[in-house]
């Protein structure tokens, strides 16, 4: 048998009763969320209050509470993080699960100590960017769920920062943190916790290179109708009981239950489930592990979408995945099994066992000693009461039966009387009043004393915003930069933002070339070999323009081989800066020794100036706006020295999941597909196949020359274009329109129809 630590069993709490529930069926450990700041807004989250007690009840039962505070945060919110954090930091909380760069920069500053976990939202691929989190002091990372055993065993391997993945629940279609799709739909963004889950709607594909083959596009349109193939990005939920002995073995810490929008029964159910098997596997390794069928049935009486998928632990993707049919309006629900369920772990609070001296002697002071027998932190535990002297009884003196029976009566705390041994001697008269005042005051000492060693004093509140008095290297790039801009602005020097356009292929580079004001050039790096790389780059320096290139929007094995094999090429090819969409590449390219700069791209979400900081501590020379602030919002948190994107069919998907291989099987071809929505919107669908993942795009494109006026007053280094399906006469007709504007002409009239100002000025709540 291998020999591995034991995992926590880390259930959701979506409210008070589900986190009593959650523990009365054997977790280990649970994370809710507040108020404020987590990733389930519509959960029932306890208010201060309640979470405070919640605290303290996981505590007394040996279980530890982390804390959701995984939502990007606006530059005002961030100020009001202190204030939210500081009762639940001074209470005791375990940690909390951050996805805002700027906020877990907070948090260190504010409540050294805290552990800080990076959440799914992050999109951690890999050892890359795990080592990042490690080195900026998280103690764990919650892998992205589409990571295999094999990528979770190399960070396991080479990163000391504990492991937590997904084990049970739903699955998105799209990389968590990489979804903006409910967003630009209707303002309900998944990065504030309120998605509108969109991908479990209906889709229809509509393929413009199947319709040019004509019998083979209607066979495949036909096989998907035969298929009842409308819901494409349904994922079926995730279910690995027959994988726990491979994701423990993998060097996984934390077996996570996703669910804080289910009930506390489902809760239980689940919990007590992964409880048996983990137990099991520990006790007897793999020689002793079988799951019942019986259990795998429970699981799917308490939630069925279209059954179960083991998910990416072992494939990268697949059909089998998806949940393809509509899940039924009604199911006859196992009435036995949730009664039973509520019976045992809903309506019944857990208790831990306590072993109790009583000493009662005529003419002294009783005492009661308590000893806390429950495995766990707290194992050992004592508290000692004592009341008034005794008094010698003047008719029946006090039995040892009648002295027990009143001890023994714990009601309602959170401990039951396992032992008790009573020592009496003497005549001795004992009200009862008394007795009950000496087991309150005994069970209240001990619980008292199991809390304490959680207690912390209050923070320090510092400096609000988080900015240090003096940082890093690319802490005073960004102050050199705004000084710069400020001189210029006081000199009456302002200058108009430059011009940048991104390009998916190397088709529109001359055309694009030619238009005057074009300042940088950034070229998709599947979109291009790397043969033609410095040759791109000199055309670029030919005409005064820099060269950039953009790497993939997912960083994973097949993106770390593509760029191993080019590493020499990428680094003679001249480029004048990379585009980074994720941790993982500016690791990467760090480790690497790349010289030119590092740009951030939106993705690495940026809301904050506190967030802007640490992407530039990490490396970065500049980072793109994020797409969801509106103009008032990006304005607080400051636009100087930064770029914004001003057109472009936005990316509101990426996924390991590929829908042509869903609807027709893998073609290990990059094409283009359009998937029609309910209303008739037509989404674009890009397969990038070099580096294995989708990306679907908001079915109008973002285009805000008429905001030009005051896009020019946001002090922006830079706007970008860009570019995605557009023909190479539209590519050059937009980049003109966008340079004649910048150089002071008028908003050009007419257009490509329809389009979208994406959030610049509605934003999301």
């Amino acid at each position: 048998m291998t020999r591995v630590r034991r995992p926590e069993v880390l259930a959701p709490a979506g409210s008070f009763e589900s986190m009593k529930a959650a523990v009365s069926a054997g977790a280990d450990g649970v994370y809710i969320g507040g108020s404020r700041f987590g990733a389930r807004a519509y959960a029932d989250n306890p208010d201060e209050d309640h979470l405070l007690e919640a605290i303290d009840y996981v505590h007394l039962h040996g279980v530890s509470l982390y804390m959701t505070v995984n939502t990007l945060m606006k530059e005002r919110e961030l100020g009001e993080l202190y204030d939210f954090l500081a009762p639940y930091w001074e209470r005791g909380l375990d940690g909390v699960i951050v996805q805002d760069l700027g906020a877990a920069a907070c948090i260190r500053q504010w409540f050294p100590g805290l552990p800080i976990h990076g959440s799914t939202q992050m999109t951690i691929t890999g050892v890359y960017g795990a080592r990042m989190l490690a080195d900026l002091g998280f103690k764990r990372v919650v892998t992205a769920r589409e990571l295999s055993l094999e990528e979770i065993a190399r960070i396991h391997r080479e990163i000391p920062i504990e492991i937590e993945s997904f084990v049970h629940g739903a699955l998105c279609y799209c990389y968590s943190g990489q979804c903006l799709l409910s967003s630009f739909i209707g303002g309900r963004s998944g990065n504030r916790g309120r998605c509108a889950q969109p991908c479990r709607l209906p889709y229809q594909v509509i393929s413009k290179d199947d319709a040019r083959r004509g019998a083979k596009g209607q066979k495949d349109r036909k096989n998907q109708k035969a298929a009842d193939d409308r819901y494409l990005l349904s994922m079926k939920d995730l279910c690995t009981l027959d994988l726990l002995p491979d994701i423990i073995e993998a060097g996984v810490d934390s077996l996570k239950i996703e669910g804080r929008m289910k009930s506390p029964r489902y809760t239980a159910g689940v919990v007590h489930v992964y409880r048996k098997y983990v137990d099991r596997y520990l006790a007897g390794g793999r020689a002793g592990y079988q799951v019942d069928p019986a259990d795998r049935q429970m699981l799917l009486d308490l939630f069925d979408r279209g059954g179960f998928t083991e998910g990416y632990y072992r494939q990268h993707n697949g059909p089998s995945m998806i949940a393809r049919k509509e899940k039924p309006a009604f199911r006859q629900g196992n009435q036995e099994l949730f009664d039973r369920l509520d019976r045992l772990y809903v309506e019944t609070e857990k208790k831990e066992p306590v072993r109790g001296l009583l000493t009662v002697r005529e003419g002294e002071p009783p005492t009661l000693e308590l000893e806390l027998l429950s495995k766990g932190p707290g194992q050992g535990i004592k508290a000692t009461a004592q009341g008034e002297t005794v008094q010698r009884a003047q008719n029946q003196p006090a039995s040892r039966e009648r002295l027990e029976k009143q001890i023994q009566k714990t009601g309602n705390t959170p401990f039951y009387m396992e032992e008790l041994e009573t020592d009496l001697m003497g005549q001795a008269f004992v009200p009862v009043q008394s007795l009950n005042e000496l087991r309150r005051e005994g069970l209240e000492s001990l619980k008292e004393s199991i809390l304490k060693p959680y207690r912390r004093e209050a923070g320090d509140r510092g400096d609000m915003t988080g900015q240090r008095s003096s940082g890093g290297a690319g802490e005073s790039r960004e102050q050199s930069r705004a000084q710069r801009r400020e001189a210029e602005d006081s000199a009456g020097q302002k200058k108009p933002p430059a011009l940048h356009v991104l390009l998916p292929h190397a088709g529109g580079l001359s055309r694009v070339l030619g238009v005057e004001g074009v300042s940088q050039v950034i070229l998709e790096s599947d979109g291009a070999g790397e043969e033609q790389w410095q040759d791109l780059a000199e055309q670029c320096h030919a005409r005064g323009v820099k060269c950039v290139l953009a790497m993939p929007v997912i960083f994973r094995k097949q993106a770390e081989e593509y760029f191993e094999k080019r590493i020499l090429a990428l680094g003679n090819a001249g480029f004048d800066g990379i585009l980074a969409r994720s941790l993982e590449e500016i690791g990467y390219l760090r480790g690497k020794g790349m010289t030119c700069p590092i740009y951030g791209d939106h993705n690495l979400y940026a809301w904050n100036r506190r967030a802007r900081q640490a992407l530039l501590e990490l490396g970065c020379a500049g980072v793109t706006l994020p797409l969801e602030l509106n103009a008032r919002e990006l304005a607080d948190r400051g636009c100087r020295g930064e770029e914004l994107t001003v057109y472009g069919f936005l990316p509101a998907m990426v996924s390991a999941q590929c829908v042509r291989r869903t609807i027709s099987g893998c073609t290990k071809r990059p094409e283009w597909l359009t998937m029609k929505d309910r209303t008739g919107k037509e989404l674009l669908v890009r397969n990038h196949c070099d580096f294995c993942y989708n990306v679907i795009y908001n079915p109008d494109p973002l285009s805000l020359i008429d905001q030009a006026e005051r896009i020019l007053e946001m002090g922006l280094d830079a706007v970008r274009l860009d570019f995605t399906k557009e023909s190479v006469p539209e590519m050059e007709q937009i980049t003109r329109a966008w340079a004649g504007r910048l150089s002071g002409g008028e908003v050009p009239t007419g257009g490509r129809g329809e389009f979208t100002r994406g959030h610049f000025r509605r934003g999301v709540e």
